[in-house]
């Protein structure tokens, strides 16, 4: 499991004048009626999403294994001083130092109040194993005083490359001292059309120095939506989703003493799905348990580490059918919502292979073709036909004939769903729903 960066910078105290004046600024920037987290949040990719792709243009991407992050670039047109912060998923608001961004028009000058969208990796040298935290920005909500959510993708993407990114590339290769100073590189993430997704998988995932999650397709005539948008679709295999729950430890207790508990044992391992806030304070319900072995027990005993109360991600294991951890996940403040984690069930039950991704990709094409009014590719050729007498091997004479297979007869059918599984049993057991 690839090591997930710590933020940068220096956090902006909870609750202060500084913090409060910051979300306001960005709730005006970006013209919303809150000052929530205003990034937007992908869906689970599903069977159904594949008419999608057919139906409408969208651009994929690879999904890298990082930190989700926001960029302000809050700049003083009267001083003409430049701040940059990182605002990640808790709303919670990081100064940077040592990053400047120089204006499209007047170098001399910087940039304006902008803000993208995008994720913290850190590449990994495969010669050296030298480290390097790089911050790869895929969308942008504001550039340059300008806001442009309620532009189509490709425009949004065209304003982050040709007004912050170049510019900042250009100053780079004038000036690379500058680089000595950056808490991170910056660089705009490369995308593709939905009918490329053939080279994503065989040439931008093995190029990458960091890990990747999957794959990200978001629609090109669509604004940018925060919250969860039903035009951006998280696709991972079925066996490769996840989930992020909270963890509770339940202990039994020790003998003869029945309220204290025994942390020796290994306890139950709870997960408790997040059902949104009541009055500010998250509310969590029992969903499932989560499998540890005995000799990972004996291993987290020892690590010192606190585990319980934590949001910890895990995924389906289809073999033993249980929850298996991944890692935690401290940097997002709650765990999937109840609705996300119904719909990532549904992924995993009803989820889409890569082989039936990639085999869509022409139909994909023709009908992107069709839409902008161009010529779609040659029809695929005809699966070949087996011929209903298949030819017999010549047999040389003089060697001996093996013998005939036996003749068996299939006496088997469907398995039966699990009775105890949460992704494959029934929603009812012994009267009680699970």
């Amino acid at each position: 499991m690839p090591r997930i960066p710590d933020l940068p910078g220096t956090p902006v105290p909870h609750n202060s004048d500084q913090e409060r004046w910051l979300k306001r600024y960005v709730a005006n920037l970006c013209r919303l009626d809150h000052e929530r987290f205003p990034g937007s949040q992908p869906v689970s990719f599903a069977a159904k999403d594949l008419a999608k792709l057919e139906a409408e243009d969208y651009w994929v991407a690879e999904k890298s294994d990082g930190i989700r992050v926001l960029l302000l670039v809050q700049t003083d047109t009267a001083t003409n001083d430049q701040m940059v912060y990182l605002i990640d998923r808790h709303n919670t608001y990081r100064a940077l130092t040592g990053l400047y961004f120089p204006h499209h028009e007047d170098p001399r000058m910087p940039l304006r109040n902008t803000l993208v969208d995008g994720e913290l990796v850190i590449d990994v040298d495969p010669r050296t194993k030298q480290e390097t935290l790089r911050y790869l920005a895929f969308d942008c909500l504001v550039v340059d005083d300008q806001c442009v959510m309620s532009r189509p993708l490709d425009k949004r993407y065209g304003r982050l490359t040709a007004w912050m990114d170049k510019p900042y590339q250009k100053m780079m290769r004038d000036h690379p001292h500058m680089a000595m100073q950056q808490p991170f590189q910056f660089k705009v993430k490369d995308v593709k059309f939905s009918y490329h997704v053939e080279d994503v998988f065989n040439i931008d995932i093995p190029a990458l120095h960091h890990g990747n999650d999957g794959l990200i397709y978001t629609c090109v005539s669509t604004p940018y939506a925060p919250g969860t948008d039903q035009n951006i679709l998280k696709w991972k295999p079925p066996s490769e989703n996840s989930i992020d729950f909270k963890l509770v430890l339940r202990f039994a207790p020790i003998p003869g003493k029945p309220n204290t508990p025994d942390l020796q044992t290994k306890p139950v391992f709870e997960l408790h799905v997040w059902c949104g806030d009541d009055r500010g304070v998250p509310r969590y319900e029992l969903y499932d348990v989560m499998h540890v072995e005995d000799d990972e027990w004996e291993r987290m005993k020892t690590s010192n580490e606190q585990f319980d109360d934590r949001i910890v991600e895990v995924h389906w294991d289809p073999v033993g059918e249980h929850w298996r951890m991944m890692r935690f996940r401290s940097d997002k403040p709650n765990g999937n919502h109840k609705s996300v984690v119904d719909n990532i069930i549904k992924s995993i039950a009803d989820g889409v292979e890569k082989d039936a991704l990639l085999a869509r990709s022409l139909s994909i094409r023709n009908n992107w073709k069709t839409r902008h009014g161009q010529p779609a590719g040659p029809p695929p050729p005809p699966p070949q036909k087996a011929p209903a007498h298949p030819p017999k091997p010549q047999q040389h004479p003089l060697q001996p004939r093996p013998p005939e297979p036996p003749r068996a007869e299939a006496r088997y059918g469907r398995l039966a769903p699990s009775p105890w599984s949460k992704v494959t049993g029934p929603p009812m057991v012994a009267g009680m729903y699970r």
